[in-house]
């Protein structure tokens, strides 16, 4: 199986100059763990994660005043769609992370978590689980 089959290609998009309490509104009306970060004056892409604002906001900072920009990953790793799960799943596990953006020529067209990876992996749930003797 293969990210494209995996990655969710609803992706939430925000800019550098979103506020921490704008981006985690958006995430948490998507129920989505992360948010692909934009800048358009470096032509970069980044990744917020429900992590950052967690680790912001339990340091004390005020998440009104704290934009996307200032705690944005910018050394991601991306992933193609022809990658395999099992390579998405090598790369989150060497860099300490559970997103990855999924690139292709055009530009970002999905994100992949760990979330979704289990899901594919995992035994249908309606299917009675094997007995073991």
């Amino acid at each position: 199986m293969f990210v494209r089959d995996a990655m969710s290609t609803v992706v939430l998009t925000i800019g550098p100059a979103h506020t921490l309490r704008q981006s985690a509104t958006l995430m948490s009306a998507r129920r989505i763990g992360a948010a692909v970060v934009l800048d358009p004056d470096t032509c970069g892409v980044g990744i917020l994660t429900e992590r950052d604002i967690l680790n912001a906001v339990g340091g004390g900072l005020d998440p009104d005043q704290e934009t996307a920009g200032a705690h944005t990953t910018t050394d991601v790793v991306f992933a193609a769609p022809s990658w395999t799960l099992e390579e998405a799943a090598g790369a989150m596990a060497n860099g300490g992370f559970r997103h990855l953006i999924v690139l292709d020529d055009i530009g970002p067209v999905g994100v992949v978590s760990v979330r979704d990876i289990i899901r594919c992996w995992a035994p249908d749930r309606s299917a009675p689980a094997a007995l073991v003797s």
